[in-house]
C-alpha cells in the first residue's frame, strides 16, 4: 500500500494549524513579553488565582521539567510568586503577584484579537475545540 501524502494526514493537518495559532498569538504576546507557554500558565493563574505546581502541570499537561523554568522565568520577570505550602512542605505553590494581577488586565483583549484573526463563526471555533479535545481524549485513553 502507497504511503499516504502528508497533506491527507490528519497529524499534519493539527502540526500545521497549531503552529498557525501560536504565530498568530506570537505578536499580541511579546507585547506582554510572554511567550505562549507562559500565557497558558497565567490563564490558569487568572482563573484559579493560587494553584500547585502539579496541578498546574496536570492543567497544561506539561511535566515539572518544562515547567520548572517557565515558572522561573515568569517569578524573575515579577509576575509569579512561588513558595512552599503551608501544609505540605513538599508541594510548590504558584500565585499571582500585583503586577501578575495587572497583566491579566492587558491581556484581556487577546482571545477577541485571536477569534478575531480566525474568521470563524463563534459557533465553529466552539465545535473545532470540541472535536480536537474529543480526539485527545480518544488518543490519551488508548494510550494508557
Amino acid at each position: 500500500m502507497p504511503t499516504a501524502s502528508v497533506d491527507q494526514q490528519l497529524c499534519f493537518a493539527l502540526y500545521s494549524a497549531a503552529r498557525a495559532m501560536t504565530a498568530t498569538y506570537r505578536p499580541l504576546l511579546a507585547a506582554l513579553d510572554l511567550t505562549y507557554p507562559q500565557y497558558l500558565v497565567m490563564l490558569v493563574l487568572w482563573e484559579e488565582r493560587r494553584v500547585s505546581v502539579g496541578r498546574l502541570g496536570e492543567r497544561l499537561q506539561l511535566d515539572s521539567g518544562t515547567l520548572s523554568p517557565l515558572l522561573k522565568r515568569l517569578e524573575t520577570q515579577g509576575f509569579v510568586r512561588r513558595e512552599r505550602s503551608a501544609s505540605d512542605e513538599r508541594v510548590v505553590e504558584v500565585s499571582l503577584t500585583p503586577a501578575g494581577r495587572r497583566l491579566e488586565r492587558r491581556a484581556a483583549r487577546i482571545p477577541r484579537q485571536i477569534h478575531d484573526s480566525t474568521g470563524l463563526t463563534a459557533a465553529d471555533a466552539a465545535a473545532l475545540r470540541d472535536a480536537v479535545r474529543h480526539l485527545t481524549d480518544l488518543l490519551d485513553t488508548r494510550r494508557s
